[in-house]
């Protein structure tokens, strides 16, 4: 359980898991995680529980990672284009190419002439979502990802509500910085 466990990949762990799935969670909960399991989609993770009031703070077992703006940014296109994907089609698997995702990204990048430069850093942010878990690189067909559904777990509403203040926020500031300030320039006589 160090990471995510999925029934099509790990089917004899998966199985296990489901067999005593109340005793793992029983297990876990002493050192303050939660198992989440979602038997539909067919995965399960451990997260770290919040602290509930009067009990002491326990020390992190699962990391917390930093996310730069870019692949925060893509973490939540690929979640609203698996919603899209899931209202309009029947299709369980969400598959994109590298161009797909590249398009995605394009419309909150500063426009450049330089295509390959954009390509180059989707393509990076692209290989952190892999290492994430969230994108899933398909065996024989070069740039082509299957978007995994545990995206829909940690990219909920919260947090691309969160995204969206702290978008808000940057387009702010990017305003006040681009905005004359009076009384800065200085008269030369």
């Amino acid at each position: 359980m160090r990471g995510i466990v999925e029934r099509d990949s790990a089917p004899q762990t998966w199985q296990a898991l489901s067999e005593c799935q109340a005793s793992v969670r029983d297990y876990v909960s002493v050192i303050g995680l939660d198992l989440e399991v979602d038997e539909a989609e067919g995965y399960a993770f451990l997260r770290q529980r919040p602290a509930r009031e009067g009990e002491p703070e326990l020390p992190r077992l699962v990391p917390r990672r930093q996310l730069a703006y870019a692949v925060s940014l893509l973490l939540a296109l690929l979640r609203k284009r698996l919603a899209e994907h899931d209202a309009a089609s029947s299709e369980p698997r969400l598959i994109l190419t590298t161009p797909e995702i590249v398009d995605l990204v394009r419309l909150f990048q500063p426009d450049t002439a330089d295509e390959a430069r954009l390509e180059d850093r989707v393509g990076r942010d692209i290989a952190k979502v892999v290492e994430l878990g969230f994108l899933k690189p398909l065996k024989g067909r070069d740039e082509t990802y299957e978007v995994r559904r545990i995206l829909r777990s940690f990219v909920d509403a919260q947090w691309l509500g969160a995204l969206a203040e702290r978008l808000a926020d940057y387009a702010a500031y990017g305003r006040d910085a681009d905005a004359p300030t009076s009384g800065s320039r200085r008269e030369t006589s």
